[in-house]
């Protein structure tokens, strides 16, 4: 059984090999909203973006992304966040609502917006 760490929690936990990872999340007591979006969100559909997680180790042990992940973080409705977070972050950067667990992966929640690092102006 893969075993998925979250970096700020200090949490770490053994899930089954394909468990989606806002689901584990939840059931481990992590949240992975912060603030209105913990009662505004689109409950795992992967519309919003609001449950953006870093995967800091194991991005190779994560499903590939798929059209509706990929569409959410170049769009930047409903929430422009989601967009600007995933640039600099585009090869480690996940929607837990839409990210299966095939294998370990350490993962940072509510990963902060880089408004004036190298990254976001490159």
């Amino acid at each position: 059984m893969p075993t998925v760490k979250f970096v700020n929690e200090k949490i770490e936990f053994q899930v089954p090999e394909g468990a989606n990872l806002r689901a584990e999340a939840k059931n481990a007591g992590i949240q992975v909203y912060s603030g209105v979006n913990k009662a505004l969100n689109c409950h795992g559909l992967g519309l919003c973006g609001t449950c953006r997680v870093t995967i800091v180790k194991g991005i190779e042990n994560a499903s590939p992304m798929g059209l509706k992940e990929n569409f959410t973080f170049h769009n930047p409705f409903p929430d422009p966040r989601t967009c600007l977070a995933f640039i600099g972050n585009e090869k480690n950067m996940r929607l837990s609502c839409q990210t299966r667990v095939m294998g370990d992966m350490e993962v940072v929640t509510h990963p902060p917006l880089n408004w004036f690092g190298d990254n976001f102006f490159s």
